[in-house]
Order: C-alpha cells, then sequence, then structure tokens
C-alpha cells in the first residue's frame, strides 16, 4: 500500500514538474496602420492550442511545452499571417502580427450586423462597450445588410423587424413618427443627437441611403439621455447610424426604379488615403423623384454624406462627417371618417386617383446633422472617448386641413354620413431646430481589482437647443364632397392672399449630466449592473426663464449566465418628467417632477457560434401620481379649465417580447418578432380606467426569411419573403366625463382602427464579382390599411407596388 501511494505521489510531481515547464506566447494582432485587430483567431497550427484577440488586439496562449511552433493570425477580411516561435522550457515569448487587409473583401455581416462586435456609435445611446447580448436593456440592431435586402427607403420600413415598434402616424405621408411599448411617438436620433425636439414625438423623413444601421433601445434609457420629457422617455429610442470609412478600397452604385415614377440612383465610394492605412474617406449619397401613390402628389429629393477617418497613430481614432438631406414633398390630405359623430370606424376607402388638398401642398424640409468622435487608448483596458454632434433642422411647408361641416337636415348635409367639408390651408408646423450634443466618457474594459472584473463608464454630457417656431393665419379655401370628384380642384385659387405672421417662439433648453456605470464579473456566470445618472434642466423662451430642475435616474440590475451563450437578466431603472413652477395645486404650491418606473427581465441567448439570437422580454413601466390639469362644470354643463392641476392618474404598460435573429443554415436567414403589449390607464381622474392610449395594439408581429442558393446554376440567387402585422388600436383616448383633454369628446368611447398585415418579397441575383439585380414586390397582396392621428392625418399604407434594382460594386 506504501509503494503504490508513493507512486502516486512520483507520478503527481512528476505531471506538476512537467505542467511548470510549459511556456507562453504573447502580443498583439493590428492593421497595418498599427490600430488592433479584435476578434482575431490566433492558433498555433497543428495544435489544439489557440485563441482570440480582445478589443485591443491583444492575445495570450498559456501552457505550451518547449518546442518550435507556427502561429497564424486569421479574421475574416485581412490575409493571415504566420511566425515560428521556439519555447524553452518556462519562456515567455511576445511577439505582433500585422495583417493586411484583403482588397475588395466583403465583411462578414450578419442581418443584425457583424458578429462579435459592439455595433458602430451604438455607445452613443448606451455609454458602455457592450454588445447588445450584454446589455441590460432591451437593444435590437437593423444591420445595412437588412435593409439592402428588404429595401427599405424609410426607417419605420427597418424598424418594422422589431418586435413591439410600430408607426405611431405618417402626419401626411411626410414624417415618420415610431411607437414602442404604448408610448406615443418616441425620439428618433441620428448619430445620437435628437433631429426633431417636439416633445409629442412626431418624426422625421431621411434618406436610407446612407445608413449603416438602425438602433432601436425600447424602455426607459433615463440613465444616459436624461429627462422623461426628452430621450430618457421610458417607450425608447431610435437611433439612425450613418456610414463612416472601414479602411477598405471599395465602391457600388445603383440604379432603383419602380412603380408611380419612382427613380432612385445612389453611389457609395470609400478609399484608403495613403500607404500608411491612416486616412480614409467615403462619400455616399442618393437621389430620388418620384413613389407617391397618390395622384397630383410629388417627392423629389437629395442626399450626401461624406465622412472621413484618421489614425494618426496606433492610439487615436479620429471621424467626422457630415449628413446633408434636403427634400420637397406632397402632403397628403388623407382621407376622412363618414361616421356621423365619429362614433364609429367607416373611414373612406379614397380611390388613388382623388387627391383632397391642393397641389401646392408641399412640405420643404433642409436638414444637416455633424459628427465629430475621437477616442483614445490610455492602455489596453482603458480609454479615453468624446463626442460632438450637432443637427440643423428646417422645415416648412403648406398642407391642407378638412374640417367636417356642422349637420344640417334641411339641406340633407352631412346626415347620414360626414361627406361635405371646408378646406383650409396653413404652415405645417414650421421650425428651425438646431440641436448638440456633447459627450465625454472614461471608459474601462475588463478592468481588474483584485479578483474582480469591471466594465465601467463615468462621463458627462451637455445637450443645448435652439428651437424657432413661427406662426402663421390658416385661410379658408372652399367647400367639398369628398365623395363627388367633380367638387374637388386641386388647383388653389388664384385670388388666395398671402399668409400672415401672427407670431412665434423662440424657446432655448439647457441640459447637463453625469453619468456612472459600472458592470462588475462577479464570477463567470455572474453580472451586476449599476448606474445613476445627475440632471439638471432649465429652459427659456422669449426671455422667460424656468427653474433648473434637477433628479437623479438609478439603474440595477444583475445577469445570470446559465451556460454559455445564454444569460437571463433582471432590471430596474425610472425616468423623470421635470415640470415647471408653473405647475401648482390648488393652494399654489408647486406639485414637482413625475417619476416612472420600469421593472424588466428576460433571456438573451446566442446560438450556432453566434449566427443566431433569440431574446425574450418582460417589461412593467408605470407611471403614478401624474401631475393632471383640474376641470370643473359649471350650471350650463360646460368643462371649464380650474387652472390649478391635481395629483392623479397611473399609466401602466406591461408586456412581452420574442425576438429571433440571424442565420438558421449557412444559407437561410430568419427575422421573427412577437409583441403583446398591455397599456392602460388606471385609477384615472382623466381617463376611462381600462382604456388604452391611442394608437396602441396589443399585438405586432413580423417575420422575414431570405434564402440564398450557394451551389448549382443558380449559384447567387436570393429569395426573401416576409409579413408584418399590426393589430387594430384605438384611435383616440377616452376620456371621463367632465373633463377636457385634446378637444375630444368627453366619455365617448374612441372606435379601433382594424389591423393590416403587409407581405413583401423579394428576389435577387449576384452573378459574376460586380454585378447583382433585385426585383422588390411590397404589399403583394394589396393589403388596404390606415395610419392616423386622432380623426386628422387618416393616411393609407401603399397599395400593392413593385420596383427594381440594379447594382455595380468595385
Amino acid at each position: 500500500m506504501l509503494k503504490k501511494f508513493t507512486l502516486l505521489v512520483c507520478m503527481l510531481l512528476l505531471a506538476q514538474l512537467v505542467w511548470a515547464q510549459t511556456g507562453t506566447i504573447t502580443g498583439k494582432v493590428l492593421r497595418e496602420n498599427g490600430q488592433p485587430v479584435p476578434s482575431a483567431s490566433v492558433v498555433v497550427e497543428n495544435t489544439r492550442y489557440g485563441t482570440v484577440t480582445d478589443e485591443q488586439g491583444a492575445f495570450e496562449i498559456k501552457r505550451l511545452p518547449a518546442g518550435t511552433y507556427q502561429v497564424r493570425a486569421m479574421l475574416l477580411g485581412f490575409e493571415s499571417n504566420v511566425k515560428q516561435v521556439t519555447l524553452n522550457q518556462n519562456e515567455s515569448k511576445a511577439i505582433t502580427f500585422t495583417l493586411a487587409a484583403k482588397v475588395n473583401q466583403v465583411t462578414q455581416v450578419e442581418v443584425f450586423g457583424e458578429r462579435d462586435k459592439q455595433p458602430e456609435k451604438l455607445d452613443a445611446i448606451t455609454r458602455l462597450p457592450l454588445k447588445p447580448s450584454e446589455q441590460i436593456q432591451s437593444i435590437s440592431v437593423i444591420s445595412e445588410k437588412l435593409i439592402e435586402q428588404q429595401g427599405a427607403l424609410t426607417v419605420i420600413e427597418g424598424v418594422r423587424n422589431v418586435p413591439g415598434v410600430y408607426t405611431y402616424s405618417t402626419y401626411g405621408g411626410v414624417r415618420e413618427s415610431i411607437s414602442s411599448r404604448g408610448f406615443r411617438g418616441i425620439p428618433t436620433l441620428k448619430n445620437g443627437v435628437r433631429v426633431m425636439t417636439d416633445f409629442r414625438g412626431i418624426g422625421f423623413s431621411t434618406d436610407m441611403q446612407g445608413v449603416e444601421s438602425v438602433q432601436v433601445l425600447k424602455g426607459a434609457s433615463a440613465i444616459t439621455m436624461g429627462a422623461a420629457t426628452d430621450l430618457g422617455g421610458p417607450g425608447g429610442i431610435v437611433n439612425i447610424v450613418t456610414k463612416t470609412p472601414k479602411f477598405e478600397n471599395s465602391g457600388a452604385v445603383s440604379f432603383r426604379a419602380g412603380s408611380w415614377g419612382l427613380i432612385r440612383p445612389t453611389f457609395d465610394v470609400q478609399r484608403v488615403v495613403d500607404k500608411d492605412q491612416k486616412l480614409a474617406v467615403r462619400l455616399n449619397g442618393s437621389y430620388e423623384n418620384g413613389g407617391k401613390f397618390r395622384d397630383h402628389m410629388d417627392n423629389e429629393s437629395f442626399y450626401i454624406n461624406p465622412s472621413l477617418a484618421w489614425h494618426p497613430n496606433a492610439k487615436s481614432t479620429l471621424t467626422l462627417e457630415m449628413d446633408y438631406f434636403k427634400e420637397e414633398q406632397a402632403i397628403d390630405a388623407g382621407t376622412v371618417n363618414l361616421s356621423v359623430d365619429n362614433k364609429k370606424n367607416e373611414i373612406y376607402d379614397l380611390p388613388s386617383d382623388r387627391f383632397l388638398g391642393f397641389e401646392t401642398d408641399k412640405t420643404d424640409t433642409r436638414h444637416m446633422t455633424y459628427t465629430a468622435r475621437y477616442k483614445y487608448d490610455i492602455s489596453n483596458n482603458l480609454y479615453l472617448r468624446a463626442a460632438v454632434f450637432n443637427s440643423d433642422y428646417d422645415s416648412d411647408g403648406i398642407r391642407t386641413s378638412l374640417s367636417g361641416l356642422k349637420k344640417n337636415t334641411a339641406e340633407n348635409i352631412n346626415v347620414d354620413q360626414v361627406n361635405v367639408y371646408t378646406r383650409s390651408i396653413a404652415h405645417n408646423q414650421a421650425r428651425d431646430d438646431n440641436s448638440t450634443v456633447m459627450q465625454l466618457d472614461l471608459v474601462g474594459k475588463k478592468v481588474k481589482t483584485g479578483g474582480i472584473n469591471h466594465t465601467f463608464q463615468v462621463g458627462t454630457d451637455y445637450r443645448y437647443i435652439d428651437l424657432f417656431q413661427p406662426s402663421y393665419n390658416a385661410i379658408a379655401i372652399d367647400t367639398i364632397n369628398v365623395l363627388n370628384p367633380e367638387t374637388v380642384t386641386n388647383t388653389l385659387p388664384a385670388n388666395v392672399a398671402d399668409f400672415t405672421r401672427t407670431g412665434g417662439t423662440h424657446s432655448f433648453d439647457h441640459s447637463f449630466g453625469i453619468t456612472l456605470q459600472d458592470v462588475i464579473q462577479l464570477t463567470d456566470w455572474a453580472r451586476v449592473y449599476g448606474g445613476v445618472r445627475y440632471s439638471t434642466n432649465k429652459s427659456r423662451s422669449e426671455g422667460v426663464s424656468s427653474t433648473t430642475s434637477e433628479f437623479w435616474n438609478p439603474l440595477a440590475g444583475v445577469m445570470f449566465t446559465v451556460k454559455d451563450g445564454i444569460n437571463i437578466f433582471g432590471s430596474y431603472t425610472n425616468s423623470t418628467n421635470p415640470r415647471s413652477a408653473a405647475v401648482v395645486d390648488v393652494n399654489g404650491e408647486p406639485l414637482g417632477a413625475e417619476r416612472i418606473d420600469q421593472i424588466e427581465a428576460g433571456i438573451k441567448s446566442e446560438w450556432l457560434n453566434n449566427r443566431l439570437r433569440f431574446n425574450l422580454t418582460f417589461y412593467k413601466i408605470n407611471n403614478k401620481d401624474m401631475n393632471l390639469k383640474a376641470f370643473t362644470v359649471d350650471n350650463s354643463g360646460n368643462v371649464l379649465d380650474a387652472g390649478y392641476y391635481i395629483k392623479g392618474g397611473n399609466d401602466e404598460r406591461k408586456g412581452v417580447e420574442v425576438e429571433l435573429t440571424g442565420r438558421v443554415l449557412e444559407n437561410l436567414e430568419v427575422v421573427a418578432g412577437y409583441a403583446y403589449i398591455d397599456a392602460q390607464y388606471k385609477d384615472h381622474t382623466t381617463f376611462v380606467p381600462g382604456s388604452a392610449p391611442n394608437n396602441t395594439p396589443k399585438h405586432t408581429f413580423n417575420a422575414y426569411a431570405n434564402y440564398t442558393l450557394q451551389n448549382g446554376v443558380l449559384r447567387g440567387l436570393n429569395l426573401g419573403a416576409g409579413a408584418y402585422y399590426l393589430g387594430e388600436r384605438p384611435y383616440n383616448d377616452w376620456t371621463q366625463d367632465g373633463v377636457q383633454y385634446h378637444d375630444i369628446q368627453p366619455d365617448t368611447a374612441p372606435w379601433n382602427n382594424k389591423a393590416y398585415t403587409i407581405v413583401n418579397a423579394q428576389v435577387g441575383y449576384e452573378f459574376q464579382q460586380h454585378w447583382g439585380v433585385r426585383a422588390l414586390f411590397n404589399n403583394v397582396f394589396d393589403e388596404v390599411g390606415y395610419d392616423a392621428y386622432r380623426s386628422n392625418f387618416i393616411d393609407r399604407i401603399q397599395p400593392r407596388n413593385f420596383s427594381g434594382v440594379v447594382t455595380y460594386k468595385f
């Protein structure tokens, strides 16, 4: 027994001795310009040893026996590099690989973006260097590849791929108001800065040619964005990310033509300027004309997006970009609801050859954004990030408004159906909207304190809004019968007077914030998320300043890794809705700010080497003790504003979102999602308890699949089809008796806007090395559906249409 024990001890000591006599290879993988190459594979050939570089391009391979090895570094899009390394016992050697980019090599991009990489500019809204699957918030990314496959021409066509995101209104087809989780018009940003600062989130139009990706952060974002009245609202935000240089020589031109006279040429060219690959430029743009399905309407736009990236050394990166969009687009007066007293859904299916407005109804928009981003690597795990964003949005236009005549029994006017309307013209929300955002962050990635890793961000930001809104009179024109085309002229009478300026407002808004976030890796399977933001907000209008609002917003959460690629998370955060000193109670005392609380939990998972992602999210959002106007009713039954506010109300949103995105097979990509939204007013003083906010559906569904033939005669052929379902939703809010709100008839149940399903399909073919063609079929079954803002802007979705695209890549 003693001999066996002695032999066992000797074998263990021998094994320990052999283990101790192993060596280590460390090093970095860099581009030719000295920039690090993250996610590169470093393998010791003909062995089982290997690793992947971190975001600084660093790697380490331990426990290699003494010997001579061939070590190879490689990554898709780069030429691989091999170095010979000889290790002695207990020796550590450092080597550096330089990888040259392959000419015209297409980066591997999935429908959600590049694998194992944080999407471009996502940190503008999250401020942390984490992938969406690692974030505690619900984040979806729509990549340029998916946008191109589906032929999306608008942002809403892109975000339909995100469950629970839907159209609130299009306001005559010239804006894209997007909603999520039952909240009206969530803010839409471009490169991290708000473009349209209207608190109602009425949206804006943009060109998709320059879009690298569309990022959707659902739920409260106050931890990084501030007040609920601006970007920190509980519904979420949409961030449009424009293209910047990728340090490759490539280009593409395309031409698209389709229904209703659509023509659309585009181009995208990028070049590395110097032989050291320190400077790269990119230029892309487009021109669009036509594409409006209703007669007497037109559309013309021009877009250009130049950018520059400079790597002066291995530690610094500076990116500059400009984005310019000019558009003249007809505003659709829409159709009408023929129901008497607006009690039922009797939306008139207006023929597409009938236009209820005037040919002079146009919006004129000029929009420019400027972005400067700088990153400096202090060490392998620590960097400084600075960014300045500016948006200058100038928009005006003339539109036609329809107002139904009062019922006249003697003349048989609007007795059985409301078909006789007066028409007037007015300016369409003229505004000169200038916004600036500055951010400065110190960011750490996997910084160790003791045995614990921290990924943290500490930073500050400043937001400034300069908004000028002129106002003009409205001009009455004529009376029409929408059912009788002979009464509807689309030419404005020659004797119409000019508009008169009646006033306007010039307001300024200053916001300042300090943010601290930390993700603590307690174990291999447990992370703790914590963060807090201090914000201040001050507004000034016409020389009158409001008091400065100050508030704190926390975030706390946990994430557990059940197994590799499967994470369970839960979080709590809140948003603050600051109120001015004018919001007082019956005694004249300020009621103070409102707080909106959010709880979120779910599963984030990655499958098949991160080719496929499945997310399941549950959420509950409560806005309690809201500041609501008080009303009284006089002896004649008239509802009067009482002149003060009361605490009351509880807006509750809860629901579930399911998302599946990625590549099921090597040649089959899928995008699918479902969302259930239970949004209702509870214990409310203004709205009927149990009723839902206007335009909030209970169900949305989206699905898309694209199949590519990789072998045979038809290699390069790809087929895609998808469906988008938007459930029925109330056209308006339901107010209680004795309350006046947005001119809604008190205690009148709203009718529901009908659900609709859009089915699209596409066929594409890539042949030779440069040419590609694609045919796009939208609304294949010619579904009739409407998006509406209350009883105005009842806009039909586009009927069945077709377009073809020819692309040449070089």
